[in-house]
């Protein structure tokens, strides 16, 4: 039996090198090695057709973002009124298959009538409004976060076409609950994200720094980073690099002159797994409690000690695999303990036994897969 899905998504999922397309990339790699065939629809900005997706997916369609001043005066969220294309009408309406939207940003057509019999369903990734109100207090520049502003505020009005999914799939429990509470008569199921685990590479022993890393060109990651620098790394503490993409002069300059603490921008993948596997701790935190950070799970997978503050973790399930605190002194103290300790063997293995029970890709496409083919062989959405 032949299983098709349309997969529509906010973004071209490859390289899978941010939070957002990690998720959509190994999600299509999953199925496809499950023998799903995948109809993949990608909106094109600022990244290239990629021929790996093609290797990977039945069929593949990109369509251009608009940017003209209706789509940013409109009522609708911009990342939602600039993906409105009429050849992804098209595309999806030539079959019956179940189509997945990846994020709010996909899910103009979820309202349609003429979708109205297809198995629908919304793959969540943070909770939208409330991820660009932070964007919003986090944001500097006074031009962006009037955007921000605006968006959160239209976010928050488009959240009600939600209610016209059959399905939503969550990747946090304390995202599941907010929905719940808005929708309570929908399917909610939480399936954490799909990411990049081929194999485990956590190291035992020791490293001689400290890791954070992240696109430090998103307000939220530039705020943490900011906190770590000036809040909570003293100069009696080991080094800590922090690494990612197109950090700020701001933030670089902030490090300026702190022996102590490095900026490495835009690392290859390559030198970003050497760090992520080498670190002997890595320290995180976020101040908005939405969705799950895959830098987090990347860390956990390949990486050694992992610091947090509680809103990393909340609704996650991997509060037990991490050390917590939550203001700088206790960050402080806990990171020096961390450097007195050695990652061992032992703790590789407690760690891998609580991934694999929640965070397995095979064991979520299965489950995903479950779904599909009970609409397949019945005809109907679940409810």
């Amino acid at each position: 039996m032949e299983l098709h899905l349309h997969i529509v998504s906010f973004d071209i999922p490859y390289p899978p090198d941010y939070g957002g397309v990690i998720d959509v990339y190994y999600k299509i790699k999953t199925l496809s090695e499950a023998g799903i065939k995948i109809h993949l629809h990608c909106f094109e900005y600022n990244r290239k057709p990629e021929k790996k997706l093609e290797e990977l997916c039945f069929t593949v369609n990109y369509y251009p973002r608009k940017n003209d001043l209706r789509t940013h005066l409109s009522i609708k969220p911009y990342i939602v009124g600039s993906r409105i294309s009429t050849d992804l009408e098209k595309n999806l309406l030539k079959d019956q298959y179940p189509i997945l939207f990846e994020g709010l940003h996909t899910c103009h057509f979820l309202k349609d009538r003429q979708f109205a019999k297809r198995l629908k369903i919304y793959r969540e990734s943070n909770i939208e409004h409330k991820y660009y109100f932070h964007l919003y207090r986090a944001e500097k520049r006074l031009k962006k976060k009037t955007f921000f502003f605006i968006e959160s505020l239209r976010l928050r009005n488009f959240q009600k076409y939600l209610r016209h999914a059959d399905l939503i799939l969550v990747v946090s429990e304390e995202d599941q609950k907010y929905l719940k509470k808005i929708f309570p008569s929908k399917r909610i199921e939480y399936m954490p994200s799909f990411h990049k685990e081929d194999g485990i590479f956590m190291k035992e022993g020791r490293g001689n720094f400290a890791l954070y890393h992240g696109k430090l060109s998103v307000p939220e990651n530039e705020e943490a980073a900011r906190y770590l620098i000036a809040e909570v790394w003293d100069p009696s503490m080991p080094e800590l690099v922090v690494a990612g993409q197109n950090p700020s002069p701001a933030l670089s300059m902030l490090a300026r002159g702190k022996k102590n603490i490095r900026i490495l921008s835009n690392p290859a993948e390559e030198k970003m797994f050497e760090l992520i596997h080498d670190a002997h701790l890595h320290i995180m935190v976020t101040f908005q409690p939405t969705g799950l950070k895959l830098k987090l799970l990347n860390a956990l997978y390949n990486g050694r000690f992992c610091l947090v503050n509680e809103q990393m973790v909340a609704g996650t399930n991997l509060a037990p695999l991490c050390i917590i605190a939550n203001t700088p002194e206790a960050l402080r103290e806990k990171a020096m303990s961390c450097f007195e300790e050695e990652f061992t063997e032992e703790m590789i293995q407690a760690r891998l036994m609580h991934l694999e029970a929640t965070f397995s890709n095979k064991k979520n496409c299965k489950e995903l897969m479950n779904l599909l083919t009970l609409h397949h062989e019945k005809n109907i959405s679940p409810r």
